[in-house]
């Protein structure tokens, strides 16, 4: 079995970031939209494939945050998260093939360790539904009601916002 490296994202993790972004994104949470809808979802990201510059500059700039941490594993980035502020989880994605393996609770771990050490107290996100069982499992809870977000030009996906307040047990 190979290791999974978890380190900062890199300039030239772009492009398998952007592949894995467009492709697990659409794979896992917009089955509801019909595929003529899932280009305004995606933004930048449904061009991930295109050579154009002013394509590959769009995703760049998206990818960018405060904290952005990927996971790698035989050279290939197998997930990603980005983080906002301290307390802000912004997305997380890992490849269809690798889930259910821990790299989520890595990444999401190492996010939380760094945002302790940076001073936030309570993380905040806004899980897709896809997404929900794998944030109760590591320890957030739903802290309002369900309702329907924007993802780029895409109005409509489900959305739950969740937290997790740090520094006590996720079964406290």
């Amino acid at each position: 079995t190979s290791m999974v490296v978890i380190r900062e994202y890199r300039d030239s993790d772009r492009e398998s970031v952007g592949f894995l972004i467009a492709d697990t994104f659409a794979e896992a949470n917009l089955s509801f939209a019909p595929p003529e809808q899932r280009a305004r979802f995606l933004g930048p990201f449904q061009h991930a494939r295109s050579r154009d510059p002013a394509h590959q500059e769009a995703i760049a700039a998206v990818i960018r945050a405060p904290m952005v941490f990927v996971a790698e594993e035989d050279g290939r980035v197998v997930g990603v998260l980005r983080g906002g502020r301290q307390d802000r989880l912004q997305s997380l994605f890992v490849a269809g093939d690798h889930q259910r393996r821990g790299i989520g609770r890595q990444l999401v771990e190492r996010f939380e360790r760094e945002s302790l050490a940076r001073g936030a107290t309570v993380i905040r996100l806004a899980s897709t539904l896809y997404g929900v069982p794998f944030y109760l499992a590591m320890g957030y809870v739903k802290s309002r009601g369900q309702h329907l977000g924007s993802s780029f030009e895409g109005h409509g996906l489900p959305i739950q916002p969740m937290k997790k307040v740090l520094g006590r047990p996720a079964d406290d």
